[in-house]
């Protein structure tokens, strides 16, 4: 009797199992910077422990700080500017008084 070998079949390819989340990462760094940031560190560190490199990810971590940065600056930008936007009223109204007053083309309500 001929013993045949054993069909071991196809060999299975390993998937880098950060990689969906990774590109997930990237486009959502793009619109919601803290999740892009969150996913793409969870898409790297997937990725590390299966021994996978994975640029998306590390992209989408980039990209989301300097999103996030950028948001920073111009809310601190909106924000010192509207403050001076309203002293430069109050100032206005301490000056003018109470009732509704046109300077320069400027209508200001004061209270």
């Amino acid at each position: 009797m001929s013993q045949t070998p054993a069909y071991a079949g196809q060999p299975t390819e390993v998937e880098n199992p950060g990689k969906t989340l990774g590109i997930v990462a990237l486009v959502a760094s793009f619109f919601i910077a803290l999740l892009g940031l969150i996913l793409g560190i969870v898409a790297l560190n997937q990725s590390k422990k299966a021994g996978f490199k994975n640029g998306p990810a590390k992209a989408a971590i980039i990209l989301s700080i300097i999103f996030m940065v950028i948001g920073i600056i111009l809310a601190i930008v909106f924000i010192v500017g509207g403050a001076a936007l309203f002293s430069n009223v109050a100032q206005m109204c301490a000056e003018l008084g109470p009732g509704e007053h046109v300077v320069d083309g400027v209508t200001y309500t004061c209270g």
